[in-house]
C-alpha cells in the first residue's frame, strides 16, 4: 500500500486495513510453513504496508500532541 493512499485514510480505516493486512500475513506465513506455494515477495510487501500504517498513526499522534502543547 502506498503512503499517498494511507495519508487519505481516516484513523478507523487505517485500523481496519491494518487488521486485514495482518490477517493476510498470518495466512501467508501459515501456507509457507505447510510447504504450500506462496509468494515470498508478498510477505515483504505486507510487512512494509504494516510499517507504513503504523508510521502514519504515530505521526498523527505526535502532531496532535504538538498542537495541544502549542495551544
Amino acid at each position: 500500500m502506498k503512503m499517498e493512499k494511507i495519508r487519505e485514510m481516516t484513523g478507523e480505516e487505517m485500523e481496519q486495513s491494518l487488521r486485514e493486512i495482518k490477517e493476510e500475513l498470518f495466512n501467508l506465513r501459515f501456507q509457507m510453513s505447510n510447504g504450500q506455494a506462496g509468494n515470498p515477495l508478498r510477505i515483504r510487501e505486507l510487512r512494509r504496508s504494516i510499517a507504513r500504517i503504523k508510521t502514519r498513526q504515530r505521526d498523527l499522534v505526535l502532531n496532535k500532541r504538538a498542537e495541544t502543547a502549542i495551544h
